[in-house]
């Protein structure tokens, strides 16, 4: 696709500013910010058992806390992030929070120990949430209506290939350098992405259109949202799917290496995966405006009480391992696929009643929903015994509680329609 140069993007927040970067450079500096999750996260699933051979061989399930970990302070860091930007401009937020990652990067790789680095992955968790919540802010400075919407879509396309070929590039690295060596293309990357920003992008938020960090503001937001009833439900539905999704992640690497023996092939296999799954979102623009987004949630995550309880009984009757497998792989995509067809929708209806604070909102659902489903998937991810049955239980129980309370949510709306 043939992108022309922007030289001077329109700024819906004030003067137009001065874009040096042709729009191409441009959608690809956004989606590798955005990628900076999904590569800190996927990178590390290949690199899971020999931590936990090295840095905790009583108890290998603790390295899935590295995972957990990052998780954590990206979602402390996401509900920070924003607001500091609009008061101190986009780039020395950018900037502080690269710093960050890249020092508790270089920590986690000198460490021979396991609980300096997962304090060393909060930490970097908090430094990753600047670019990747900040580089959203950088698009609306500089683009409005259609024309952000396409930067958006192009820059989010890009970003969804990355989970599928991140445990391939953490597997490559791991046979070069070692685990450690994941850590040093942490810092890397995240020097290439910071310097690209620094020489080649302006600062897209004028001084004069900043507003000051002002807490008690965060504080009101956060009130008014948990007295909204829909934006409640939807919040904890939020976690609650994040928290699915996050399960499966802490457990895959070991369930394709213990139970099936797959662990060479299991990088390839998640890439697979992660690309089928991505076409959720397509799926969900096709038929969102004629069934609703509700309707969509519900539906969704009852189809997620089937499937996982189905994977619950399938776990207890014995099949061949070969048949076995592939029912695990089909359930595995259908958990990312159902994710895809969730937290969208589950976002544009908390955020639909709080568009005079859309900003802040934002935030505050990005870090309750993000750290909530942390602390909720740690526990499936540490009860990994060997079998599916801790993880398929975990997301059935998720299941039915998110799907009880959408349940819920359409009650209420049916209620104030009267």
């Amino acid at each position: 696709m043939a992108l022309g140069h922007a030289t001077a993007a329109p700024n819906p927040h004030g003067a137009p500013m001065q874009n040096r970067m042709s729009q191409t450079e441009f959608i690809a500096l956004i989606a590798m910010m955005f990628a900076t999750i999904a590569f800190s996260m996927d990178s590390m699933l290949p690199a899971l058992p020999e931590i936990g051979a090295q840095l905790s061989p009583d108890n290998i399930n603790r390295a899935q806390m590295i995972l957990t970990a990052f998780i954590l302070g990206m979602g402390a860091g996401t509900f920070i992030t924003g607001p500091l930007s609009d008061a101190f401009g986009r780039k020395p937020v950018i900037l502080v929070g690269a710093i960050i990652y890249i020092a508790a990067a270089f920590v986690a790789w000198r460490s021979s120990s396991l609980e300096v680095v997962l304090a060393a992955r909060v930490v970097q968790g908090l430094g990753a949430a600047g670019p990747r919540v900040v580089a959203m802010a950088v698009v609306r400075d500089l683009y409005s209506g259609r024309e952000m919407a396409k930067m958006v879509s192009i820059a989010m396309m890009i970003f969804t290939i990355f989970p599928a070929i991140a445990p391939l590039m953490g597997a490559g690295i791991i046979a070069l350098t070692g685990w450690r060596g994941i850590f040093l293309a942490f810092i890397l990357f995240s020097l290439i992405s910071t310097l690209w920003m620094g020489l080649r992008l302006p600062e897209t938020l004028a001084p004069e259109n900043r507003r000051a960090f002002r807490p008690h503001l965060l504080a009101a937001a956060l009130r008014e949202m948990a007295r909204h009833p829909t934006v409640r439900l939807s919040i904890i539905v939020q976690t609650l799917c994040l928290a699915s999704l996050f399960s499966m992640i802490l457990s895959v690497q070991q369930i394709y290496d213990v139970i099936f023996g797959q662990a060479k092939n299991f990088p390839i296999y998640f890439g697979v995966v992660a690309l089928v799954s991505g076409s959720a979102s397509l799926l969900n623009a096709a038929i969102v405006m004629r069934i609703g987004m509700r309707r969509i949630v519900t539906w969704s995550l009852g189809a997620q009480i089937c499937l996982s309880g189905l994977m619950l009984v399938t776990s207890e009757i014995g099949l061949p391992l070969a048949a076995y497998f592939w029912i695990f792989v089909v359930w595995q995509a259908c958990v990312f696929f159902i994710m895809g067809m969730t937290m969208g929708n589950l976002n544009a209806i908390g955020m639909e009643p709080m568009g005079h604070i859309a900003g802040m909102a934002a935030s505050i659902m990005g870090a309750i929903s993000t750290v909530g489903a942390a602390l909720l998937s740690a526990p499936v991810g540490l009860l990994f015994d060997g079998t599916i049955l801790p993880l398929a239980a975990g997301i059935f129980l998720l299941s039915i509680i998110g799907f009880a309370l959408m349940l819920k949510m359409g009650r209420i709306e049916a209620r104030e329609a009267l």
